[in-house]
Parts: C-alpha cells; structure tokens; sequence
C-alpha cells in the first residue's frame, strides 16, 4: 500500500525525536545554590547532623550544634535547609560602601604609591607573627614605608640588633611572643634595653604562648584555645586537640593558613596583640630625634 504524505500542518504520526533538546537532562532535580551565611541553621542529608553556621571560608563551612559542639565540613552538596536539599557555598563579598577602611581599621589612603622603605624597621619572632602582622597592618606599613622581617627566634635579637644597628632615624621595634614575668623572652628584652641600642630599640609583646592565639578562638568556632600540657610542642598540641592533621611540618602549615584564613580584620584579634602592633608602628615612623 501506497504511503501518504507527510502532512507538515498535521500532526506527526511519528512523533518528536526523542533526542531533541536536553534530553540528558530532562527529569533531573536542579538543587539550589545557597550562600553559608552566619547563623544558617543547616543539616547533614548523611547523618541528620544540624547545626547553625558559625564559620565559613573558601572550602570549609563549620556548623554549631544546639550543645555547643562543632564540626567542619567541606562545602558543596549534602546538606539541608528547611529539609530541602542544597548546595552550599561561601558567601559572595560584599561591596564597600562609604570611605574604606583598612584591616586595622585605619582610613584607607586612596590612590597611594607605597613609600620608599624607611631606615627603621619592625621585627616579629617568626613567619607567623610576620604573615599576620601583614595581613592586619600591611596596607598602612606600607603607606609609611615600614618593613616587617622576621628573627627566626628571640634567641637571635641580640645578634639581629648587632647587625642592623639602630641609632637616630634608624630605630628598630621589636614584637615578641610570650612576653610574661620571669619567661625567657622577658630576661632577652630587659637585656635589650640595658644594652648599647636600648635608646633606639622598643620591645614589646604579648602574652600569648603564640601568636596563634592571638586569633579569637570565635573565629576558628571555638570558646577557648586548648590548654597544652608542658613538653608537647605547642602547635601539635592545638591541631590534635582541635582534631586537625598534625603528623608533619606541612600538617601545622596547612592548618597555621586556616587559622590565618580566618582572620578578616583588627576586629579578629585579641586587644592584647592590636595595642603592641600600634605602639611599635608609632615608635618607629615617630620624627627623628634631635
């Protein structure tokens, strides 16, 4: 038998081709993105664990549950909100408005070139002290030209300060971790100022075990930083308590970027770490001495 025409107005016998379009897709749930912001409550599809956002970073979201109990996961698929699934993600930056301000909370200089550095520097214990001093403070250093190195250890200051020499205009502020009555750090900053360069030196310090802890535990969703039993190196000791990797030196790096990572602003850290860091940024830009 003959086959009719195809009629193009009527409809097709055949029907649609069933590979047109999105095929792949067609059926599929989209789930939603949402932004981890502060206080979202939020829980594990895997596991029913709920808990409110307390912290949130380019990879991590860390939830507090209703005990006060908190735990860090990555962020993605897998969660929860208002029992609907979702995809979570860090919060987009906000646009400033108004007149800016920088991380220590200083009036930002607009459309400034940074200064030739000036004779007189400011010296910190270790990298840690130096990555976070310039995370907080580095735009107004460098409006003024100040330079941040790092000793490497207080052991050595009394040698640094033999090598650079401070004299008039050349003066040398000194920022140092654990800075108590009768410490070892004490004794090496009393010697200081009792030595040769003491009139163009100013030590100064906080009394924290590291600068780490300068870091308000909030940040980290923590209420305190863990107490670490004399002979356990101190660094190890708050990643095993904190249940972070701790086997190697690439461990305590990884985990010194996360607390690091935390850090926004002046607003972060303890007063006790804010006031030295002024102090010593005063002494050392202060006019020269006739």
């Amino acid at each position: 038998m003959p086959t009719a025409p195809h009629d193009s107005n009527g409809p097709d016998r055949y029907g649609a081709d069933v590979l047109a379009g999105d095929w792949r897709g067609r059926g599929r749930r989209t789930i939603p993105t949402v932004e981890a912001e502060r206080d979202l409550v939020v829980e594990l599809a895997a596991n029913g664990f709920c808990g409110a956002v307390v912290a949130v970073d380019r990879r991590t979201v860390t939830l507090e549950d209703r005990r006060g109990a908190t735990r860090m996961f990555p962020l993605g698929h897998g969660f929860l909100v208002d029992g609907e699934a979702v995809q979570l993600v860090a919060p987009a930056p906000k646009a400033p408005s108004g007149r800016l301000r920088t991380a220590s909370g200083s009036f930002a200089v607009e459309r400034a070139d940074a200064r030739v550095a000036l004779p007189s520097r400011i010296f910190v214990e270790g990298r840690h002290d130096a990555e976070l001093v310039e995370k907080v403070w580095g735009a107004d250093l460098r409006v003024e030209g100040v330079v941040v190195e790092y000793l490497e250890g207080v052991d050595v200051l009394a040698e640094q300060l033999d090598a650079f020499r401070p004299g008039p205009g050349r003066r040398a502020g000194i920022l140092v971790d654990h800075l108590v009555p009768g410490s070892k750090e004490q004794r090496i900053a009393d010697a200081v100022r009792r030595g040769p360069h003491g009139r163009h030196v100013l030590v100064v310090g906080h009394p924290f075990v590291d600068v780490w802890q300068a870091v308000k535990p909030a940040r980290l969703g923590r209420e305190a930083w863990p107490v670490i039993p004399r002979g356990t190196e101190w660094k190890h000791g708050v990643c095993e308590a904190f249940g972070w990797p701790h086997a190697d030196q690439a461990d305590i790096a990884r985990a010194w970027q996360h607390v690091l990572g935390r850090v926004r602003g002046y607003g972060d850290l303890e007063p006790a770490l804010l006031g030295r860091v002024e102090e010593l940024i005063d002494f050392v830009t202060a006019p020269r001495e006739p």
